[in-house]
């Protein structure tokens, strides 16, 4: 392999690793569909972010300016996710909570980027919904930047 292919595959590499496998393909979740459901019951956008760890753009996201009393539930499965007093406006554009609520969302380390950083995803059905990072707010210090096509709003 001489440079230029190395440099090449380099610059690729991350593309291929998020494109991989659904993200639930890596242990078993109490919710499981076949990757055909997943395909039924999910736009195209919300597949690729969901079930194969993909990013929205930012600020495309209406959930990211929701601000009435609610709970944020996984699009996937609809388990309670987020409650609506830990949101707040990170200026990222994505939806962004400062905590989860307990024992709804798992985490595991992405390197997918050439850095290491906390990705979070519905403990019950695996379903990715993006990453958490160590500049939010107090009480946690937390910033859980999640895709708001990963989540359904229901209003309290």
């Amino acid at each position: 392999m001489n440079r230029r292919t190395f440099s090449a595959a380099a610059l690729l590499a991350p593309l291929a690793i998020s494109r991989g496998a659904p993200a639930a393909a890596a242990r078993s979740f109490e919710v499981q569909r076949t990757e055909a459901e997943w395909r039924a019951m999910l736009s195209p956008l919300e597949y690729r972010v969901m079930r194969q760890e993909g990013t929205e753009r930012a600020g495309t996201s209406p959930l990211t300016d929701e601000k009435r009393a609610g709970t944020y539930l996984c699009r996937g499965c609809d388990l309670p996710l987020y409650p609506s007093d830990t949101k707040y406006d990170s200026g990222t554009g994505w939806p962004s909570f400062w905590k989860a609520l307990p024992e709804a969302i798992e985490t595991k380390q992405d390197r997918k980027l050439f850095m290491l950083r906390t990705e979070c995803h519905c403990r019950r059905c695996g379903s990715h919904l993006g990453h958490i990072f160590e500049d939010g707010p107090q009480p946690t210090g937390k910033r859980h930047c999640i895709n708001g096509v990963s989540l359904k709003f229901v209003p309290a």
